[in-house]
């Protein structure tokens, strides 16, 4: 391995490297071109490392006598960067040291090239240039196969957010192809075809993993254990848009990927409009996936209100998270008016919440019971009737104050929305109701029976969904 050692300005030590002809000449190459730089060549008995000499060159050339800016390509990936970290950040320090290397190997193969013209007869140019790139060049490769195996792993686990990591990387490779392609020029066909294969396999990996996250969205398990008691957003939907959220950095490539396995061939060929089409088409069907889980799941809870104030959660969340990105505009390419959809599939969810204080509200709208005038003397079963639609009414507003105090609306504009829609339609009718019976003689035990002021029951209601009222 080479290495920098503190001894005099400019001085540096090569160690492991055979002392050949064709070696020395490229390290006087160095010296001649630098005029910087006097460097001491100690024979190991090894064979020459091209990594870490590219990195030492580029440096003496550019007359730098700072450190090394980056870190050799031949240690592990895992041994640059200190003192352990999490998983997520030990994985993402890795793949942007991949990244720098891959865009390292290119600045310095086309550097090497460049002093390899002047050394080496032109007969002999491509075969040393070939030879003398391949060991950096299979080592820059392995590092990818061993990013996709990581990748494929994390699919078996289905961790599909951890397949992610090959998307920033896949995505500058693309960037870099066709400088790779310019300074392989030359080279043998078996070391041209390395990068595309590497491509390939990114992008091999990356579809499959895309289709089984849109699977494991569609067939989630319904088990009761796993439903959020108070009817909050589930984790499956906050995990589903925060992976669409996470695709929108890597639109092109994301997209690159569905093309492939669309067309089973490259989709460079085709246009950006068709591959934001297949993206789109994607989004739409986890989004449909979606939907159709969360309907499932909503039919666990024995409480069809609470089911509804579930879905009504699931469906805002989702709404709002698509307007708050360009989720909702990659959605519309292949759905007209997505907001207006789910705003519907709201509705729909508060209608059937709002029917649960049917067993409230009833009791005092039935058309049954006649008015009576102040004073009236009243029959035994006409006292039972008014008697019992009062205590319907504050038994069911009891009843249901104590269970959906418990429920979660996260959202506080839709949370408010409901409150004051159930105020309106409760107070309303309750006020009608008290103000026909307040003055008829129906009960001596009034405190009884005419529990609830209008301005209590407004009171009560504004608690709901609020364990800390």
């Amino acid at each position: 391995m080479f290495k920098k050692q503190n001894k005099t300005q400019h001085e540096i030590s090569i160690k492991r490297v055979a002392l050949s002809p064709c070696w020395i000449a490229l390290l006087s190459k160095v010296c001649q071109l630098t005029g910087e730089a006097s460097l001491r060549v100690s024979m190991c008995g090894h064979s020459p490392s091209f990594q870490p000499f590219l990195f030492l060159l580029i440096n003496i050339r550019a007359g730098h006598d700072h450190e090394l800016r980056v870190k050799h390509l031949s240690e592990p990936l895992s041994d640059k960067h200190g003192p352990p970290a999490g998983k997520e950040d030990i994985m993402d320090s890795e793949i942007d040291s991949y990244i720098h290397c891959i865009s390292a190997f290119v600045k310095l193969v086309q550097s090497e090239y460049l002093l390899l013209t002047d050394i080496i007869p032109e007969h002999h140019q491509k075969r040393t240039f070939d030879s003398l790139i391949q060991e950096a060049l299979d080592s820059l490769m392995v590092e990818g196969e061993n990013i996709v195996s990581t990748a494929r792993r994390a699919i078996m686990r289905h961790d599909y957010s951890a397949v992610l990591t090959i998307f920033p990387i896949l995505k500058h490779l693309k960037l870099m192809k066709q400088e790779f392609d310019q300074v392989l020029q030359g080279t043998a066909a078996s070391t041209k075809n390395k990068l595309p294969v590497l491509i390939t396999s990114m992008e091999t990996t990356g579809a499959k993993a895309l289709e089984e996250f849109a699977d494991s969205i569609k067939n989630d398990p319904d088990k009761e254990y796993n439903m959020p008691k108070d009817g909050t957003v589930h984790e499956l939907t906050s995990n589903a848009i925060l992976f669409l959220q996470q695709l929108l950095d890597f639109q092109e490539t994301a997209s690159a990927m569905l093309a492939s396995q669309e067309i089973g061939t490259s989709s460079s060929s085709y246009n950006s409009e068709f591959n934001r089409r297949l993206l789109s088409n994607y989004i739409c069907k986890i989004l449909g996936n979606l939907q159709l889980n969360l309907h499932s799941k909503a039919k666990v809870y024995e409480d069809a209100a609470l089911g509804a104030v579930f879905l009504l959660n699931n469906f805002n969340y989702i709404l709002k998270s698509l307007e708050k990105s360009e989720l909702i505009q990659l959605v519309a390419v292949s759905q007209k008016h997505p907001d207006k959809a789910y705003r519907s599939h709201i509705e729909e969810q508060l209608l059937t919440y709002q029917r649960s204080w049917l067993k409230v509200t009833s009791p005092l709208t039935e058309g049954n019971l006649p008015a009576f005038q102040p004073g009236t003397k009243l029959k035994d079963k006409e006292r039972q009737a008014i008697k019992d639609r009062f205590k319907a009414f504050n038994d069911g507003l009891e009843e249901l104050c104590k269970i959906q105090k418990s429920w979660a609306i996260p959202d506080k504009e839709q949370r408010d929305t409901i409150r004051r829609a159930q105020k309106e339609n409760v107070t309303v009718a309750y006020r009608v109701f008290w103000q026909r019976y307040s003055n008829v003689p129906f009960t001596k035990n009034v405190e009884k029976y005419m529990k609830y002021k209008v301005e209590q029951v407004e009171e009560m209601i504004e608690k709901l969904f609020d364990t800390s009222a």
